[in-house]
């Protein structure tokens, strides 16, 4: 799987090569890190088996520096089988959200189809204030949704109580200290995409976020909004890949800690 993956994607690519220091630190921060939050770990494991059936540990496939794939750990915070779902709340997405809102604000009065008859073709919808047939609006909203990345809800209902609360506190993500240790992740990096998003990011436009390593806190993910633009994604993705360094890392660090106990409700 892994070096079918990796055959499609271009040619010029070259890995990252992570650093000795930056390895060291890996390990020991997340050594430190595993030891003290254990206690906790063992309660939160609890918590999640007596509320839900299933496993205490979400696994999944997840693409890190080069398009390698690895099993990415989580504590799991969702119902069983709620990864089946993703195509019955697609419209629920908020790049979907995002995206579309820009599309009809710049394409709403350009229906070729009411162009042609000179009169609109069908009732008229207004989207934010734009108005808009209805046969172009979902005629945008179809294109808008088979050029949408990556996906997010905002009150997703397949999230348990537990889970919305270890994903407040971003408690979820304690297991991916064993993926750095592993050598799989790093502290600080670009967030590991799962394979449906990372599919979709092969050309060589995209190509510099995964020149960096897959990381448990990065420029994205320390984002007061995080869940507005792909593109402003993709670009601070494709910028800490190109500026990565032992300083800029500590200072994402730093801005980690008021970012977890920024509120969220997604």
């Amino acid at each position: 799987m892994k070096q079918q993956f990796a055959a499609d994607q271009p040619e010029t690519f070259q890995h990252f090569r992570i650093g000795f220091g930056k390895r060291f630190f890996d390990v020991a921060f997340s050594s430190l890190v595993l030891l003290l939050a254990s206690p906790f770990m063992l309660l939160i494991a609890i918590a999640i088996k007596l509320e839900s059936k299933g496993p205490i540990i979400y696994k999944s496939k997840r693409v890190g520096t080069g398009y390698d794939t690895f099993d990415f750990l989580k504590f799991r915070t969702m119902y069983v089988g709620s990864d089946q779902q993703l195509s019955s709340l697609s419209d629920l997405n908020l790049y979907l959200i995002h995206k579309s809102k820009s599309t009809y604000a710049s394409e709403a009065d350009k229906c070729p189809q009411c162009a042609a008859l000179g009169h609109h073709c069908s009732p008229i919808l207004y989207i934010d204030g734009n108005a808009i047939c209805e046969n172009w609006y979902f005629e945008l909203k179809n294109r808008a949704k088979k050029n949408v990345t990556f996906f997010k809800l905002k009150d997703d209902p397949r999230i348990t109580k537990v889970g919305r609360v270890l994903r407040k506190f971003n408690l979820d993500e304690l297991p991916q200290f064993i993926n750095v240790l592993k050598g799989e992740m790093s502290v600080v990096g670009n967030r590991a995409l799962p394979l449906y998003e990372a599919e979709r990011l092969t050309t060589d436009q995209f190509a510099y976020r995964f020149l960096a390593p897959a990381g448990i806190t990065g420029l994205w993910q320390i984002q007061k909004d995080r869940y507005n633009s792909e593109e402003e994604r993709i670009a601070l993705d494709n910028q800490y890949a190109l500026i990565a360094s032992p300083k800029k890392d500590l200072e994402l660090i730093l801005k980690t800690i008021p970012a977890l106990f920024r509120h969220t409700n997604y």
